[in-house]
């Protein structure tokens, strides 16, 4: 092929920050019309290439060539200018816009100095159909869905008459329909002659949609190849540098005598009679699909959100669980969905995130203690083998495997009993998946309940010793031991009652 069939060229790419090499000689290729995956372990270097790209950051070393030209970008809406849209995870839209203002930021259309609304509407309504989508545009941007929200994004690009698309984790927000929909839309962009560089840890995703996958790991190039010709095994050994062949531990447990059990639990029309009971020991899984009810179950099991009727009882006692504080008192921890904007505090280091919310044991006479503060984040850091340079590390610097194992170790300081896991492996890339796995086993080992709540059937069917479905706020418990996938799908989608 010819430069002119490449729309984008890395060319030894290399980024230092004080005392880590981010980025180290990285080169490849994205072609016109192509959906270029870019996949590896968190900390890879994948988020530090694609703000290069986006102008946020520079590199220290290297070129970027785009459409067959040398560039040097210095902002996202320089990026754009060029034919580079990139699709963070967080939204970058204004909520308090509209949706056809929000297409046209920063491209407004004007006629004699002022905007023009009418073209804009009718243009971004243009834009809004050939994407399959039928809001209107002159509604307030902020009530709609994440998937609506990243198809304006979507349709920005295309007003800026982007040539590559760049989409960090897109599905990662998205219910399965969604990202269908979504799919469908890449599609269709790729037949425009659009490229795409598609950045996921899900790898059916990558099998499906892309044409090219380039892997990094530890900051360095591994490799590019061609989907079709390689398998997801020679993937994932791409991107850890080890084959999973015991991906979810298989180890021998003492399952002992119930810990917590629910009585008629209800909240509004979203949970409805749940009964249910968890044992010492036992890691049992919770499936449901987006809706079902599972993450509300998860924060009324916490006393995050409060429930209409029902007992919650642990170790054979009645206890009154109203809000967080209780929960933590009996002994009841919360790894939540949302880890960044629930379960950390980003601008705090990664010490004082272990100990907060076990201050009271290292604290003395409204003092908190220098020395136990510091012992208990070295126990946790060493043992689940967080990857830091120091405790004083601000925590958002860290990766997204990294950020859960924080997490973890905040209830862990607490000596919680019983570990709500929600959506555990959120954004994880599949080498600390099993890192996670792992503690997860060992603390059952250990005796600790543990309760995970996921939508990956592959993972409650791997981690767990007991499986219950939710489907429309009801829980069902599923005891077949061959525990099929297909059987639990068809549970959660109500199929089979």
């Amino acid at each position: 092929m010819s430069k002119n069939d490449n729309i984008l060229e890395f060319k030894n790419i290399s980024k230092y920050f004080p005392g880590v090499q981010a980025l180290e000689n990285i080169s490849f290729v994205v072609k016109k019309g192509e959906v270029h995956c870019l996949v590896g372990e968190n900390g890879a270097g994948k988020s530090t290439l694609i703000k290069i790209l986006a102008g946020a950051i520079e590199r220290n070393e290297g070129n970027i060539i785009f459409d067959g030209e040398k560039v040097e970008i210095r902002s996202v809406h320089e990026a754009l200018e060029l034919g580079i849209a990139i699709i963070f995870q967080e939204s970058n839209v204004v909520d308090q816009l509209s949706v056809y203002e929000n297409i046209f930021l920063g491209k407004e259309k004007t006629r004699l100095g002022f905007i023009n609304k009418r073209k804009e509407i009718k243009v971004a309504e243009e834009h809004l159909k050939q994407l399959g989508l039928d809001f209107s545009t002159q509604i307030t941007t902020g009530g709609l869905s994440s998937a609506e929200k990243q198809m304006i994004e979507i349709s920005r690009a295309l007003i800026y008459k982007s040539k590559l698309i760049v989409m960090d984790e897109p599905s990662a927000i998205l219910a399965e329909r969604d990202v269908q929909k979504l799919f469908n839309i890449i599609k269709e962009l790729r037949n425009q002659g659009i490229s795409v560089i598609y950045i996921s840890h899900r790898l059916e995703e990558i099998f499906e949609i892309g044409d090219t996958v380039t892997v990094l790991r530890n900051g360095k190039m591994i490799g590019t190849s061609r989907i079709k010709s390689v398998t997801k095994d020679e993937l994932i050994k791409m991107i850890v540098g080890r084959t999973l062949l015991n991906k979810y531990p298989i180890e021998k447990r003492e399952v002992g005598s119930i810990r917590l059990e629910m009585k008629g639990l209800s909240v509004g029309s979203v949970l409805k009679d749940i009964n249910f009971v968890a044992k010492k020991g036992e890691i049992t899984g919770i499936f449901g699909l987006v809706g079902s009810g599972r993450t509300e179950l998860a924060r009324a099991i916490f006393g995050a959100d409060p429930i209409d009727s029902g007992e919650i009882f642990i170790d054979g006692e009645k206890v009154s669980i109203l809000k967080p504080s209780d929960s933590i008192k009996v002994g009841i921890g919360l790894i939540p969905e949302e880890r960044r904007e629930q379960g950390l505090v980003t601008k705090l280091n990664i010490r004082e995130n272990i100990t907060l919310a076990s201050l009271r044991k290292i604290t003395s006479f409204g003092f908190v203690s220098r020395e136990s503060d510091i012992s208990v984040a070295k126990k946790y850091v060493k043992e689940l083998n967080i990857k830091t340079p120091s405790l004083e590390q601000i925590i958002a610097n860290l990766s997204g495997g990294n950020q859960q194992k924080v997490v973890i170790s905040k209830w862990l300081s607490t000596n919680s009993k019983i570990l709500i896991m929600d959506e555990p492996t959120k954004g994880i890339d599949v080498g600390t998946k099993s890192e996670i796995y792992k503690i997860i086993s060992d603390l059952a080992g250990r005796g600790t309940t543990i309760i995970v709540f996921s939508s990956e059937i592959e993972e409650v069917i791997g981690i767990s010793d007991r499986i219950f479905v939710m489907c429309d706020g009801c829980l069902k418990e599923y005891l077949d031991k061959y525990k099929k996938p297909e059987k639990i799908l068809s549970y959660a989608m109500g199929v089979i009652n």
